[in-house]
């Protein structure tokens, strides 16, 4: 890693094929990061078992993740591309963490109060400290900048609270990270429920677009996206929010101005203009998908990008640990 450039953190968890959302979003905007700065993306499985996970699928998932990430145009040789759990040290600075992190803190945490409302017969201290492994991920690369969203900003504020906090006990030990607000990228919403953000957890498959998609299932799924009854193709979040997140979609990837698409379909219907969405999310993922489907037949390539960047991820993580353990008091580990 560069000393002339800042860090940046991000992770996404492998519980299931990331969608359109995620994509446009986050993992587009991304790429665009590799050159400017010293970049870490996390496959966080460790937060994945907050809620009941399948082994088989988890591992699967985890690895197809790390391709996706590859697939999308993240470079393996400029990007630290890895899995948490190869990494001990996001467990061992986590539980130092927890004893700097208050319960009312996290009681407060929005998320989990959403996932304890969605897995009631499973509320477990995995789930409840939760934002203290998260900041651990980000805390332990001395991260500079974290790309958030709107529902992750209350941990990047907690992040930065213990942070501040530790170092006041201790003197400087954590950079304290800030919010990477993208120039570009879009909150995209569900299709069914466009009021809701879109979401791989969601049981309504056509509310969900995966990347992974064929065209045909695309098709489907915009052509049955909610809308409303006015037939005019405009910009409206609260009178038509089904209409503008398809215009949000196709704004992202066109580059096109709302005014411009608006103007374009122009006494058109509804269906020609989800039909025009749908072909230009199918030509965006083609050669995502492409790539992908090319790394899943090398698993010796796949095998050293793992193995490679889980050691350089040790190695810068392991870094920091040992300082905090020695700042916290623990005896120095021999060797």
């Amino acid at each position: 890693m560069s000393e002339q450039k800042k860090v940046i953190f991000s992770g996404m968890q492998p519980s299931g094929v990331i969608t359109l959302g995620n994509y446009l979003g986050a993992l587009k905007n991304w790429t665009n990061l590799q050159e400017e700065y010293n970049c870490l993306y996390c496959i966080v499985d460790m937060h994945a078992i907050t809620v009941r996970q399948d082994p088989a699928t988890l591992r699967k998932n985890a690895r197809d993740l790390l391709m996706l990430y590859i697939a999308a145009g993240l470079d393996p040789e400029k990007n630290i591309i890895y899995m948490q759990s190869h990494v001990s040290a996001h467990a061992e600075l986590a539980w130092i963490l927890n004893c700097f992190t208050y319960m009312g803190e996290l009681s407060r945490m929005t998320q989990f109060k959403d996932k304890s409302n969605k897995h009631s017969d499973n509320i477990n201290v995995g789930l409840f400290a939760y934002p203290s492994l998260m900041a651990a991920d980000i805390l332990l690369y001395q991260t500079d900048l974290v790309p958030v969203g709107v529902d992750q900003k209350q941990h990047l504020e907690l992040t930065r609270d213990i942070a501040i906090r530790f170092n006041n006990a201790y003197g400087e030990t954590f950079r304290v990270p800030e919010p990477y607000i993208s120039k570009v990228g879009a909150k995209i919403m569900s299709l069914q429920e466009p009021t809701k953000k879109m979401s791989k957890s969601d049981e309504d498959i056509n509310a969900t677009l995966s990347i992974l998609d064929d065209p045909d299932t695309i098709v489907r799924k915009f052509k049955r996206a909610v809308t409303d009854s006015d037939a005019a193709v405009r910009y409206d979040e609260l009178q038509k929010p089904g209409i503008s997140n398809l215009m949000t979609i196709y704004s992202v990837i066109t580059g096109m101005g709302m005014d411009q698409i608006e103007a374009e379909f122009e006494g058109k219907g509804y269906g020609d203009f989800k039909l025009k969405v749908a072909e230009a999310v199918t030509e965006e993922l083609r050669p995502l998908q492409e790539k992908f489907k090319a790394l899943s037949k090398d698993k010796a390539y796949i095998d050293t990008i793992i193995k490679k960047n889980a050691e350089t991820a040790n190695y810068l993580a392991t870094k920091t640990l040992r300082k905090v353990q020695k700042k916290v008091g623990f005896p120095p580990v021999m060797r």
